[in-house]
């Protein structure tokens, strides 16, 4: 889905609209392209994930609320949206060398903003060092999913 503007649909389309990971969640669109008893079925990235890396990457960083399970109830009811399913979970992630580390934060620019490895060599040398003292790096993913019908 697009971050801005309409979906390029016509209204009430969908008896389905499915989203994985997305940016932004315009759930104004997505009540509009609802067909009435549709379905919307996402799984989200939640607030705080991958903390512990992001913080031993940077140092401690507030945690936004705009990706908690509250923030997407609120909006989804606001767009006229009910919510059948609000499911959190926190999934264990472990690293086992530092190589995966940079690969990981190279794919998920997020976690570490303009992450490049000239520039957090330190930090890497350190990452590298506590996995050799403890045999891995484990943080936490956050998700949810979300079942919401158009009324």
């Amino acid at each position: 889905m697009p971050d801005e503007g309409p979906l390029p649909f016509r209204d009430a389309a969908f008896d389905l609209v499915l989203s994985r990971h997305p940016v932004v969640t315009p759930w104004a669109e997505v009540a509009r392209v609802l067909r009435p008893g549709g379905t919307y079925l996402s799984q989200q990235i939640g607030a705080g994930t991958n903390r512990e890396l992001t913080d031993f990457m940077i140092g401690p960083q507030p945690v936004s609320q705009t990706r908690s399970t509250e923030s997407a109830r609120r909006d989804a009811e606001a767009a006229g949206l009910e919510v059948l399913r609000l499911e959190p979970v926190a999934l264990r992630v472990a690293f086992f060398d530092v190589g995966a580390v940079v690969h990981f934060l190279r794919k998920v620019l997020w976690t570490v903003p303009g992450f490049t490895v000239e520039g957090y060599r330190e930090r890497l040398k350190a990452m590298h060092e506590h996995i050799e003292a403890h045999g891995e790096f484990a943080c936490t993913s956050t998700r949810f999913l979300v079942e919401a019908r158009r009324p």
